[in-house]
């Protein structure tokens, strides 16, 4: 007697065409800092950051192999992190806007496709047709706002060099992950 196995499909591949990382393209998901001048004021120009709820780390992450694609993505609830390459090479990332639940909202029933993370917050699942990917190319930094779902660094080179601003513990007790493999049968390729 033959045993009938079902078989999950393969995933969907969606292709992705980058859009560079500019303050104007990038700003609903946080901020492109690009170079100023020494001694120029403290302004909006600035990383708005918010790190007030841990102490801050910053590092130098070095990454082997990420190519351009994803089947992931995660957000940080309690800080806004910054990435920027060493040496100001091209690298990708991808992105969707903050969905993080009030609890406001929550406890109204306002929210119909509330998940609680294993962090403790409430929130939305990214959407697949809110995914979209940045290119990031010479001397500048992304700033993603608290919430901002991420993918990446992704690059085409071997291996890069980062720096990362974030809290000392966001990758412990901070880190929420979606995975569109899973949850939506969906692969991004970013198409550059």
């Amino acid at each position: 007697m033959e045993k009938h196995v079902e078989s999950t499909p393969p995933p969907a591949v969606l292709r992705l065409k980058p859009i560079e990382a500019t303050a104007e393209t990038f700003g609903e998901f946080g901020q492109v800092i690009e170079a100023s001048p020494d001694g120029e004021e403290f302004g909006p120009q600035d990383a708005q950051l918010d790190l007030s709820r841990g102490i801050p780390r910053f590092y130098i992450m070095h990454l082997d192999s990420r190519p351009l694609k994803f089947s992931s993505i995660t957000h940080h609830e309690s800080v806004t992190q910054c990435l920027g390459s060493i040496g100001g090479n091209v690298w990708y990332l991808g992105v969707a806007k903050p969905s993080i639940a009030d609890s406001s909202e929550v406890n109204a029933d306002k929210c119909m496709n509330v998940v609680k993370s294993h962090c403790g917050h409430f929130y939305v699942p990214p959407a697949v047709d809110d995914v979209r990917v940045f290119r990031i190319s010479g001397p500048k930094f992304l700033k993603l706002n608290r919430g901002t779902w991420h993918a990446g660094p992704l690059f085409k080179a071997d291996t890069m060099d980062f720096y990362n601003l974030e809290l000392s513990n966001t990758n412990v007790v901070d880190h929420t992950t979606h995975y569109f493999v899973k949850k939506d049968g969906v692969v991004f390729l970013i198409d550059d």
